[in-house]
């Protein structure tokens, strides 16, 4: 099977701790496994150090109470083997995956 691409108008992929039968996917620290495991890959490569903080390509995050991993879609054309080791990830734990555009918060 084919790893999805996203739409020509999606910035982001989002992964989302929930099971496609509605379920939260457990351990509750995946998010920031697979986004460690993720560090690497990264605009410029490794640098001595960049396992310390996360990709921007790949970030853990909260939203709306569900824990989720954003993937940006630059990282699809920087390291094609990432993005499907991903989405391969959500895939075979059946977690909902939804392209969208993250927007920034809005300022106070």
């Amino acid at each position: 099977m084919a790893t999805p691409m996203a739409a020509p108008t999606a910035k982001h992929i989002f992964i989302q701790g929930v099971t496609h039968s509605g379920r939260a996917f457990r351990p509750s620290d995946w998010a920031e496994r697979l986004a460690g495991v993720m560090s690497p890959f990264r605009p410029g490569g490794a640098q001595p150090g960049s396992h310390l903080s996360y990709s921007p390509w790949c970030v853990p995050n909260t939203i709306n109470g569900v824990k989720c991993v954003v993937l940006h879609v630059d990282l699809q054309q920087a390291h094609p083997m990432a993005w499907e080791f991903c989405l391969n990830f959500a895939r075979d734990n059946e977690l909902q995956v939804a392209e969208a555009c993250l927007l920034a918060d809005p300022p106070p």
